[in-house]
């Protein structure tokens, strides 16, 4: 709606978020979860029927007809001055959970399924939709195909075991086979199926045949993790590109980001002012440090002589730091917030503590990996150049008993025109909690899902 104060009768439906006023007038202010800003609905209380002014109270849905004129109060440009009121739903006071005074946001995560409702959550749907648009638009631009990757696979891609499984199997009653094992030939696939943490390696499979892709779906990982930063399904960006080495991925990646950003300030203002205001009032100025600054590029050794250097002056960390040892988020932030100021590209990492399929180094020690580091979170982006080597890369899934059952679809890639290629993955989430400034993952997602919590 064009709100052009000229007189013109408008309507407006939506959620009534507040009521106030006298015996004469009544002011309510009424969203349509389009926008952080209600429009004001003036309501001459003479000229309506008392008892449906009575039933309009917070989270009454309605419809009004009215004249769009310039408003003499403050608070708005115009208002709507009503001439006839449509009442949709009532919401009765004392059962309605969202009143008008503050909630914090452990009770609206117990009401998820009315939480969109308020102003904080419908701003960050709103920041989720443009930055699903956006990263859509980013590939698309750039000539990369979206690549549908399966939900339901037979192989583990981080090699960490932490998958939940899909069976038809009945758990009260499972089929044996002459090991008493159970038989998952009965089985719907006819073996053991899971859901997938990762679309990685059927996206490697369509970098080798058209060159780049995206992957965008949602991810599951069985991990027992209950703190801010950690879903048990959550959604992920996975570009694989065909002849990038890790320097072009280091590349694509903070173009990438740099992107995302400015387009949510260019198309969420007034979302991201409200969040700044309400949440996070440094959130406007990170998003522009990333911005304009380039991204600090350091091999993971060089990074622990850096944190080491720092404990050796007195700064304590929760977690010891060495050569070796998988990075926390407080080192992270680190190197990022303290030292460097500047977003930072861990590279080179240790290859005892990164997965199978990471391009070996030629000091036997490293691959070439490569996390992307930010301000208040830590690790953003992970990915790496991709071991194209047959031999290397049979040996090191022999090396890690992973089964080649699983695998040898995947080592097909590097048995016929093997190329070189790179990717790296992109926590949905893990950006919506730097764009929104929100704290808790659980608060960019409409419904969390976490351990023993899995409603609505």
């Amino acid at each position: 709606m064009k709100l052009n104060p000229k007189g013109e009768i408008v309507n407006a439906k939506g959620w009534v978020r507040s009521k106030r006023g006298n015996k004469n007038v009544n002011f309510i202010a009424l969203n349509d979860g389009s926008s952080v800003k209600n429009i004001q609905i003036v309501v001459d209380v003479a000229k309506f029927d008392v008892d449906l002014l009575k039933k309009i109270t917070t989270g009454a849905c309605i419809s009004v007809n009215g004249a769009l004129v310039a408003s003499q109060g403050a608070g708005q440009t115009v208002e709507i001055q009503a001439s006839d009121i449509l009442l949709y739903g009532t919401a009765d006071p004392d059962e309605y959970p969202l009143q008008k005074k503050g909630h914090s946001l452990e009770f609206l995560r117990e009401i998820a399924h009315l939480r969109p409702r308020t102003n904080t959550f419908g701003a960050v749907l709103r920041i989720r939709h443009a930055m699903a648009f956006a990263i859509h638009k980013y590939f698309n631009d750039r000539g990369f195909y979206y690549l549908h990757t399966p939900i339901i696979t037979s192989s583990d891609c981080e090699g960490a075991g932490q998958m939940f499984q899909v069976t038809t199997l009945d758990l009260e009653n499972l089929p044996k086979n002459s090991e008493n094992k159970t038989d998952y030939s009965q089985d719907f696939f006819g073996k053991p199926t899971r859901l997938t943490v990762s679309g990685q390696l059927e996206g490697e499979l369509g970098a080798t045949a058209i060159g780049q892709i995206y992957t965008f779906g949602p991810t599951f990982r069985a991990e027992d993790s209950n703190t801010p930063r950690h879903l048990a399904e959550f959604w992920m960006i996975e570009p694989e590109v065909a002849f990038y080495d890790i320097n072009d991925n280091m590349d694509l990646a903070e173009d990438f980001l740099k992107y995302l950003i400015q387009y949510a300030l260019d198309n969420c203002v007034d979302d991201l002012e409200f969040m700044n205001e309400k949440w996070d009032n440094t959130l406007l100025e990170r998003l522009h440090f990333v911005l304009e600054n380039d991204f600090v590029r350091l091999p993971y050794t060089e990074g622990i002589k850096i944190l080491e250097e720092a404990v050796r002056k007195g700064h304590k960390f929760d977690y010891p730091v060495s050569w070796g040892v998988d990075l926390q988020s407080e080192h992270e932030r680190f190197l990022v917030e303290q030292h460097f100021k500047r977003p930072v590209i861990l590279t080179d990492y240790p290859k005892e503590i990164k997965a199978f399929y990471m391009k070996q180094n030629d000091d036997g020690k490293t691959v070439r990996a490569m996390d992307v580091l930010f301000p208040r979170i830590g690790e953003i982006i992970g990915g790496s150049e991709r071991e194209s080597d047959y031999d290397k890369l049979k040996a090191r899934i022999e090396e890690l008993q992973i089964p080649m059952k699983d695998m040898w679809w995947y080592l097909d890639t590097r048995r016929f025109g093997s190329a070189p290629h790179s990717g790296f993955g992109l926590g949905f989430e893990r950006l919506l909690l730097f764009v929104t400034g929100m704290a808790n993952i659980r608060d960019v997602i409409p419904f969390p899902r976490t351990p023993k919590t899995a409603e609505f």
